[in-house]
Parts: structure tokens; C-alpha cells; sequence
């Protein structure tokens, strides 16, 4: 994780869940990451189990020039990724994994910003609809930001986070079969190639 507001939200939900596979959003006191609040989000379910965005820092607006609250996230993300991000949520919301990915945001003249995506799961008790919490951050910010709008997200390099359980790669961002254990640690993942993925914890 190379930036600071990933690492910490990261550490925090880490410290929070505990040994559980997940923090509930009862658990999430804002304060506790007031200086990553920015580049912050949180996702929750709609009523036809679409992730959209619940709260959403302003530095992340900032990427899109506008208030991005109650749109669906995956809308964001271009042709290419449609499917990886909502096979990627799917896997976040039911089976309470975390990821982290290299993203390039695209501007409608052809400018381009590298970001860093992070996606952890919240858990979801009785009709509590906020599924998730999350950072989208620029490792370098434009001088452009803010001005003009990511017209469209593209997923990179994906790296599952998850705690003691096991996990099933997703098809269409590994295009493996084999299941693999998470313990406290990543998953490195090709970005969709085909071959084995590496394996490093930490």
C-alpha cells in the first residue's frame, strides 16, 4: 500500500475487526482516520443489491467534480473493468474480503491519473445496508484536479485481503479455479493473466 490515507484506513479496520472477518459500521468512529476521511468512502446496498456510494470524502468528489453520494460505484469504472469490479464487490460483500488494486483514472481529453483503490467489508447485521468502506486516492495529485472529471476508472493490478478462510479466485480476475488461504496477509494477483498468482504475506 503505498499511500498514507490506504494504509490508514487499512491498519484501522484491521485493529478494529479484530478476530473477526470484519468490523461492523457501529465499529468505525470517523475521528479515528480524520486525516484519511478525504480520500475516504462507504459503500451500502440498495434495494436491488447495487453497492452505490453512502458517504464520500471530498477529495474523492474532487476526482469527479461532483458529489458522487448515491451513485453506483461500479458506473464509474470503463468497459474493461465492468465486470472485474462487480465480480470484485460481489466477493467484498458476500464472502467478506478486502482488496487493494492499482487504478488509471481517465479524463475525457486523454489525461490520466495513477490512484490507488482499497476495498475492505464492513459486517452487515440484521437490515444494516452499509457494506463496505474504501479509499480512492491519486499517488500524485494533478495539477488538473478538481477541474476537470475522471471520466472513467481502469482496475490494474489486484491484491485480495482477507483473514483465516477460504477463498475462491475469481474467474474473471484470474481466470484460476484452485482455492487459496488468506491469514492476515495478500494475495497477489496477475491483473487477469493467465498463469499461477504469487503469494506474499505480510
Amino acid at each position: 500500500m503505498k499511500h498514507p490515507s490506504t494504509r490508514t484506513v487499512y491498519d484501522y479496520w484491521n485493529e478494529k475487526r479484530g478476530n473477526n472477518p470484519a468490523p461492523a459500521r457501529a465499529d468505525i468512529d470517523p475521528a479515528a482516520i480524520r486525516h484519511a476521511l478525504g480520500d475516504t468512502f462507504m459503500l451500502a446496498a440498495d434495494f436491488v443489491d447495487r453497492l452505490r456510494f453512502r458517504l464520500a470524502g471530498t477529495r474523492v468528489c474532487a476526482l469527479m467534480c461532483r458529489e458522487v453520494k448515491g451513485e453506483e460505484f461500479a458506473t464509474l469504472w470503463n468497459a474493461a473493468s465492468q465486470k472485474q469490479i462487480s465480480d470484485l464487490l460481489a466477493v467484498v460483500k458476500d464472502e467478506e474480503i478486502g482488496a487493494v488494486a492499482g487504478v488509471v483514472g481517465h479524463t475525457a481529453d486523454g489525461d490520466t491519473v495513477d490512484l490507488e483503490f482499497l476495498v475492505l467489508p464492513l459486517a452487515h447485521i440484521g437490515h444494516a445496508r452499509v457494506r463496505a468502506i474504501g479509499v480512492l486516492a491519486p499517488l500524485v495529485a494533478p495539477f488538473w484536479l478538481g477541474e476537470k472529471p475522471i471520466a472513467e476508472l481502469e482496475i490494474g493490478a489486484l491484491r485480495h485481503i482477507g483473514m483465516d478462510i477460504e477463498v475462491p479466485m475469481a474467474p474473471d480476475l484470474t481466470r484460476a479455479v484452485e482455492a487459496v488461504r488468506l491469514r492476515h496477509g495478500f494475495v497477489v494477483y496477475s491483473g487477469g493473466l493467465e498463469g499461477e498468482p504469487s503469494k506474499r504475506t505480510g
